[in-house]
């Protein structure tokens, strides 16, 4: 399938916010102000889908309306870019009933992270459209801290130059939504290196967890001469962690795979580099290609924008590593 990179992001651009997962009715009114002040110092313009603030008892809304919200932002000449509200737990409810017709013949950039994997790697698997792991919506509420950020969604989605991942200085994974000035952050240590190597692919991937619901579905993504970014959340554990891997290790064509970039986890999961590399070490699918970890995307703040079905080429040897987005 050929791939289809969408018109980058210009000043006076429409943005079309939806809630492909959880509603943006859980979204505050300061964390919202702030968001909005944020894009218009972007230069872009918001509006919401129709659907976005229905609200059901699992936080979310119904498949009709969000799969309205996402067709209509498609297919409103208008609209330049499409960014989820935040991630929930139910975007795969809606990939049997997406037209994909009117997506491949309607390309625009598409951007959230989280539960929103599912969708990002349906739409690379479906139409060859390259679409964005990166900040949502509600991101753009962080008050400090999002500096990081920022620059990332930046160079990936404002430019089509090749851009280099450096470290963080420092990351958060507080509370920031509920109180936005007693923040804590951490010195960023940088990346862990567990296999040295260089590898050069297709990216694809994010959370780990929301990629497997695709397993065995027409919506799994080809890996074939891919580099997996791969993150979970605070729900995880190293022994979940580890099985959720195993169980894509089992996937046909993980042997094309050529490389694995692991996200930052967050404290609650109590990830440690030595769990990591025992992990990693154990598997001998893993033992002849590059990996690295503590990368900054996740779900700690500090997050790098990345295009699933895009080029990525990193290297690690000799402690130093280098990653870069060669096209977006």
């Amino acid at each position: 399938m050929q791939k289809i990179f969408p018109k980058k992001l210009e000043k006076g651009d429409l943005i079309r916010v939806i809630a492909p997962a959880s509603s943006l009715a859980i979204i505050s009114e300061e964390n919202r102000r702030i968001a909005n002040g944020r894009f218009e110092e972007l230069g872009l313009r918001l509006s919401f889908g129709k659907h976005a603030e229905e609200i059901d008892e699992f936080r979310s809304s119904s498949i009709e309306s969000r799969v309205k919200d996402i067709h209509d932002a498609f297919q409103d000449p208008e609209v330049n870019a499409i960014l989820a509200v935040i991630g929930g737990f139910n975007s795969n409810q809606l990939l049997q009933y997406i037209d994909w017709e009117l997506v491949r013949n309607n390309p625009k950039i598409f951007c959230g992270y989280s539960d929103i994997t599912a969708l990002n790697n349906a739409l690379y698997a479906k139409t060859g459209l390259i679409s964005y792991s990166g900040p949502a919506y509600a991101s753009f509420g962080e008050k400090k801290g999002f500096d990081y950020t920022l620059e990332y969604f930046k160079k990936c989605l404002f430019s089509e130059n090749p851009y280099e991942i450096m470290p963080s200085k420092e990351w958060s994974d507080d509370g920031w939504y509920k109180d936005q000035e007693n923040r804590k952050f951490i010195k960023n240590e940088g990346p862990w290196i567990i296999n040295e190597g260089s590898a050069r692919g297709t990216l694809i991937g994010a959370n780990l967890c929301t990629l497997n619901l695709l397993q065995g579905t027409e919506y799994f993504p080809d890996l074939n001469n891919s580099i997996l970014f791969l993150e979970d959340d605070e729900d995880t554990r190293a022994v979940l962690f580890e099985r959720d891997l195993q169980s894509l290790i089992h996937q046909p064509g993980f042997a094309g795979v050529k490389g694995l970039v692991i996200g930052r986890f967050q404290r609650e999961s109590a990830v440690s580099k030595d769990n990591l590399m025992k992990i990693i070490k154990t598997k001998r699918e893993l033992d002849n290609i590059p990996v690295i970890a503590n990368i900054d995307f996740g779900h700690t703040q500090s997050m790098i924008t990345f295009p699933i079905g895009g080029e990525v080429s990193f290297s690690a040897n000799e402690g130093e590593t280098k990653i870069e987005i060669l096209k977006h």
